[in-house]
């Protein structure tokens, strides 16, 4: 049997007896992620011995997304599922595949959490959709329910302006002459971005580093404070967190040669200042912060043409 051939893809549902929300919960997107793993597993145990009751409404787990990239430990099997996430009548890729299996899923759900992690250390927090808009690159009506679910999860610091900013990235890209998919502002359409073009509230939360052993509870703490903000459990509803900071991405710098490198070893939200050298191109030019601010998921093990790191500032968003 090839490795494909020995995978599968698996959902766990519980619905309640009373009509609800329709909750879907992710682990594993990228394979070596898996402190969403642990937590959907513990939560699914904690459902089926009658420990946690689901009395409204109904809840989907799916504690592997990406099975190739979890087999294999690694973030990805062929390409990052978070990226151009849409069905294709032409899967070239494993994450093609799916893609077919989990936009129909998604698109049978009201609201999604999608747990995550990442390189270097720092807190947790959540990334927020936008605000309600009109636009075209991602209108949105439901920002207030989808901030309250936020606040609800119990972690304190929220980032929001992925999309604008990755696009924003994708412009300065086909300036320069790239041809790539990356070049492509679809390429930023990842699970929530997803959730949110089919009517849906979606969050994701970036639960820790991803060896941390406190990452696993902070994923699981989410889960059920999100059961029971929604009422889909019968726990009490969690009160929302109320010392906040908020940050919005508005820059995002690509690594352009394997041997670009940070001047130091940087964690998400470490503080920046204005002419501050976050790192060298491989000619020896400096990579300079343009403003006071913060840097946000720095990959120093990024590929060439892909994102670096991204810079943020505060925001008054929550």
């Amino acid at each position: 049997m090839s490795e494909l051939e020995s995978l599968h893809f698996q959902s766990v549902s519980f619905t309640g007896l009373a009509p609800g929300a329709r909750l879907i919960v992710l682990g594993a997107v990228h394979g070596n992620e898996t402190c969403g793993t642990q937590a959907i597993r513990r939560v699914i145990a904690e459902i089926e011995s009658g420990q946690l009751g689901i009395v409204a409404g109904s809840v989907t787990f799916v504690p592997i997304t990406n099975p190739l990239a979890y087999a294999r430990r690694q973030r990805m099997g062929d390409r990052n599922l978070n990226r151009n996430l849409a069905p294709t009548d032409t899967p070239a890729e494993f994450e093609d595949r799916i893609a077919n299996w989990l936009c129909p899923l998604l698109a049978q759900h009201d609201a999604l959490l999608d747990l995550h992690s990442f390189h270097t250390a720092g807190q947790p927090f959540v990334m927020l959709g936008p605000q309600d808009n009109g636009g075209t690159l991602e209108p949105f009506a439901r920002a207030a329910g989808e901030t309250a679910l936020a606040l609800s999860l119990g972690v304190h610091r929220f980032v929001d302006g992925w999309l604008d900013t990755y696009a924003a990235g994708v412009a300065r890209r086909l300036a320069a002459g790239a041809s790539s998919r990356e070049a492509d502002v679809h390429y930023g359409v990842g699970t929530t971005e997803h959730m949110r073009a089919q009517g849906g509230i979606a969050l994701t939360l970036e639960c820790g580093q991803h060896d941390d052993p406190a990452a696993p509870e902070v994923a699981w703490h989410a889960i059920r404070n999100a059961l029971a903000h929604l009422r889909l459990s019968d726990a009490p509803a969690p009160a929302p967190v109320t010392d906040t900071e908020a940050l919005r991405l508005y820059q995002v710098v690509d690594r352009v040669h394997a041997e670009d490198a940070f001047v130091r070893g940087w964690s998400s939200f470490d503080r920046v200042r204005a002419g501050e050298v976050i790192g060298t191109r491989h000619d020896g030019r400096p990579v300079l912060a343009d403003s006071d601010g913060y840097i946000v998921f720095p990959n120093p093990n990024a590929m060439p043409g892909q994102e670096w790191f991204y810079l943020a500032r505060r925001s008054t968003r929550v």
